[in-house]
């Protein structure tokens, strides 16, 4: 039993060496990488590439600095997800780094916890542990995306008021961007930007539906790309569509209200085993002490636990309403 705990001690301490030695590495590539582009940049000046080259005005954008790692995240239809997710939710972050942080936390949570619990327990702690900042990001993006719905319709009735008063829709949304909240004035001014540099109002207005995949924002493009083909005077239609999509949100405010005591019972009936086993720590130790010692005691708390968080989600799923 010693000579096996002994070799377990020493093959944790192996892992997590290697570990930092393969962080340590790709640091270092990361550095080696950030300083070639560097000086690629002062030596080759921007209006003149090498021929046959690719001009510095149209490079491919990168995954990662680290070229072995950039192409094999090039390769995973997955990354691709990973990429629109980091876009929706604006935080800036790489999908190499984020991939690489993934990797990390699965790995050192599933060695942590295979020293505690079984097998089949330990891989699940540790892909939950793995998907931890890719659920960080979905939680921002929904968060994000709460507030450009928020902010949308008034962003709306300034821009008809705009058209009202005869600005046409481009000048209208220069006057519209800086009024409006950050938010919604960061995606807005990055459509202007692109119609303005020569894609088009429609191709811009597309690219917006696809960086904020809400039904506001899809029928605001339909409206200006119905406009842009028959005509007709898009302020009225703007105001209408404010006044609706405030119905819309008070529908939805209405709803969440109702369904709040449903997510309420589903948190209590989660926490509630664990504070009764808590307890009956407190109050009657022997008694637990007993199911954690037997061989099947850790399966049968693990499975509990996975039970617990799978009842969770399904009563989350049933009280989520969408509007």
């Amino acid at each position: 039993m010693l000579l096996a705990s002994l070799l377990a001690f020493f093959l944790v301490i192996f892992l997590v060496a290697t570990l930092t030695a393969a962080i340590a590495w790709l640091a270092f590539l990361k550095r080696q990488a950030e300083a070639q582009e560097a000086a690629r940049n002062l030596v080759e000046p921007l209006d003149d590439a090498p021929e046959g080259g690719e001009s510095l005005l149209f490079r491919e954008e990168r995954l990662s600095t680290v070229t072995f790692w950039n192409h094999i995240l090039s390769r995973i239809d997955f990354v691709k997800i990973l990429e629109t997710r980091l876009t929706q939710a604006d935080l800036g972050w790489s999908v190499g780094r984020v991939t690489i942080a993934m990797l990390l936390l699965g790995t050192t949570g599933f060695l942590i916890l295979n020293r505690f619990l079984p097998l089949f327990a330990s891989l699940l702690g540790g892909l939950v542990l793995g998907f931890a900042p890719y659920m960080y990001i979905l939680y921002v993006r929904n968060k994000r995306f709460e507030k450009f719905r928020e902010s949308f319709p008034d962003v709306l009735d300034s821009l008809a008021r705009a058209m009202r008063a005869g600005f046409p829709l481009s000048p209208a949304m220069e006057v519209v961007i800086t009024e409006a909240p950050q938010t919604v004035a960061a995606e807005l001014r990055r459509a202007s930007i692109e119609a303005n540099l020569g894609l088009g109002w429609q191709r811009a207005l597309e690219n917006l539906g696809q960086r904020i995949p809400l039904l506001e924002v899809n029928l605001f493009v339909a409206a200006v790309q119905l406009h842009s083909r028959t005509g007709g005077k898009l302020s009225e239609v703007m105001g209408g569509l404010a006044e609706n999509m405030r119905e819309v949100g008070s529908i939805r405010g209405e709803v969440r209200a109702m369904a709040a005591h449903g997510k309420l019972t589903g948190i209590i009936l989660t926490i509630l085993p664990l504070g009764i086993a808590a307890m009956m720590m407190i109050v009657s130790p022997g008694y637990m002490v007993v199911l954690w010692q037997h061989p099947l005691g850790k399966n049968l708390i693990a499975a509990a636990v996975v039970c617990l968080l799978l009842a969770h989600v399904v009563i989350r799923r049933i009280v989520d309403i969408e509007v």
